[in-house]
């Protein structure tokens, strides 16, 4: 029984792609579900799977042509063995005896080829590798970066363990290994953008580290008579950057950057499989000047040349060009900036330049709140296990406040106004890549205690990275403490498409005039709204703050609703 390979649908608006890699042979075994041919396209590189078990009979498309959704291009007999599989079977002559296709002879191992370095014990070892790709990250995120790999090539790692970091616009999220075993190959290494669907690595399943090892040694000792190899195999199982090949087409958004940039291809050193250009090359060649990453040491003339007549990238201007700072003996460290740093530098900007922001400002005695948290402090924790903190009374002031003043708690979509009759608070905390909003979702319907406990959970996941798309999607106002660094005062910018932001700072003890004429020393906060002043008038703005300042210095009113 033959079974057609066809191309699958690849996703919405993805008509075609381009045959990249073939994994295996004509005449070779395969399994069912085993990677058998990497696909491009213009967004995604996609593995496709054997349909069934059996030896691959016939390839019809070869590397490099283009294909469309729905296209046959190799076909697997069911019925057939790996040593009785046809060699003619295949389209081109050539191409099934090149060595790098020839079918694996029962009588006689081939020796694995040295590009194959990582990949090919931990098959050894296990028979079988699954790959690492990148999930789905959440609605609308396409791609994101490799930020920090967590384990080394030959390293042991068990099921779901945290394998690798993905940064993208909104968050950073760990990938977990989807098996147990050995990581074999990394393919796409840090600082690298990466396509939701990519494969970033592979995984020996249930292989052990000890065992790659041995294979390792046994598989680089040369046979007897063999003339020694030209090159060696980088330890860390990444191919040395040569020269790019000409021998394979550029994937789609290689092409694509190569193009806009006006670069030879030929210039660029390439470290991906088989001397293929990847993306991480061109933009390390564009980093870089756009000059060759090793130039001949016998060029003193190369040396001299003006940086001027080596191409760039539009706007680009190397450290290295600038003659004050060539002699500068001060160093310099040169770090890109994350996905979500990125993200919060562009929706700041945006913030500043789309909507009409205002800052009003008022000062609140937090006596009252202070007494009634050292008070209750202990019952409170005892009974609900989490401390009474500040944040807490301003939340339900704050939706207190929206309650009466619903303008602050809409955004503008075009031309209308969209008034929310929910209460999603946003709350800004620092984790290790930057400022975040979590938000709490129906914070109107939680009590004092859920809300200290879900606050407290959010700080906790931002500084270990864990929080996910679920947690800062959405929000219809935002509080944001930056008394906890010691802020005075502040006037923060709004989270659009939010209407109204409040910014909360430290406590100071000031002498303030008291009821009766008298100077008392109380513990003052300054507090900000910053608003859009399309939307929320400077009257609603002012009355906005008088209301949380009302609830803080009299806290009774947020337990009787006045």
């Amino acid at each position: 029984m033959t079974t057609q390979i066809k191309v699958p649908e690849m996703g919405e608006s993805v008509t075609e792609g381009t045959i990249a890699r073939w994994f295996k042979a004509v005449g070779e075994a395969v399994a069912a579900d085993e990677a058998l041919v990497e696909i491009e396209t213009d967004k995604v590189t996609v593995e496709i799977p054997a349909p069934a078990a059996g030896v691959l009979t016939e390839i019809t498309a070869d590397e490099g042509s283009d294909v469309e959704v729905g296209a046959i291009i190799g076909a697997i007999d069911e019925n057939a063995t790996a040593s009785a599989a046809p060699k003619a079977a295949a389209p081109k002559e050539a191409k099934a005896e090149a060595p790098k296709a020839a079918p694996a002879r029962a009588d006689k191992p081939q020796p694995a080829a040295s590009d194959d370095a990582a990949a090919a014990p931990a098959a050894a070892a296990s028979g079988e590798t699954r790959d690492v790709t990148i999930p789905e990250l959440g609605e609308s995120v396409t791609e994101g970066t490799v930020g920090r790999w967590l384990k080394a090539v030959g390293d042991s790692v068990a099921a779901d363990e945290a394998l690798v970091e993905i940064e993208t616009d909104k968050v950073t999220a760990e990938i977990p290994a989807p098996v147990a075993g050995v990581l074999a190959e990394i393919s796409a290494q840090e600082g690298e953008d990466v396509e939701v669907g990519a494969v970033i690595g592979r995984i020996a399943v249930g292989a052990s580290a000890e065992a790659i090892a041995q294979t390792q040694a046994s598989s680089s000792a040369p046979e007897a008579g063999a003339p020694k190899p030209k090159t060696q195999e980088p330890a860390s199982g990444q191919q040395a950057a040569q020269p790019a090949s000409s021998d394979h087409p550029l994937a789609p958004a290689v092409r694509k950057l190569v193009d806009e940039n006006g670069l030879d291809p030929a210039q660029i050193p390439a470290t991906g499989k088989d001397g293929r250009l990847t993306k991480g090359d061109v933009l390390a060649f564009l980093e870089s000047g756009g000059k060759p990453a090793a130039a001949p040491a016998s060029a003193p003339a190369a040396k001299a040349a003006p940086a001027a007549a080596a191409p760039k990238a539009a706007g680009f201007v190397p450290a290295a060009s600038l003659p004050e700072r060539a002699a500068d003996p001060r160093g310099e460290e040169r770090v890109r900036m994350t996905k979500l740093r990125q993200t919060i530098a562009t929706r700041l900007k945006d913030a500043q330049n789309t909507a009409a922001m205002l800052t009003t400002f008022n000062e609140v005695d937090m006596s009252a709140v202070m007494a009634l948290r050292s008070q209750f402090r202990d019952d409170f924790e005892k009974k609900h296990g989490v401390k009474l903190g500040f944040m807490s009374f301003f939340v339900k002031a704050a939706i207190k406040a929206l309650h009466e003043l619903p303008s602050v708690n809409a955004e503008i979509h075009g031309d209308e106004i969209v008034y929310k009759d929910y209460y999603d608070i946003g709350i800004a905390v620092g984790g290790a890549q930057g400022l975040v909003v979590p938000v709490l979702r129906d914070a109107d319907k939680r009590g004092f205690a859920d809300i200290e406990a879900a606050i407290g959970d959010f700080g906790m996941r931002a500084r270990d990275g864990k929080l996910t798309m679920a947690d800062l999607t959405g929000g219809t106002f935002t509080i944001t403490n930056g008394g906890i660094f010691g802020s005075m005062l502040s006037t923060p910018i709004l989270n659009p498409p939010q209407s109204g932001i409040l910014g909360m700072h430290n406590i100071v003890k000031r002498a303030v005039v008291g009821p009766k004429d008298e100077i008392v020393v109380r513990p003052m906060m300054y507090l900000a709204l910053s608003y859009d002043h399309r939307i929320v008038d400077g009257r609603e703005a002012v009355t906005f703050l008088v209301r949380i300042k009302q609830a803080i210095e009299d806290p009774q009113r947020l337990l009787l609703d006045i």
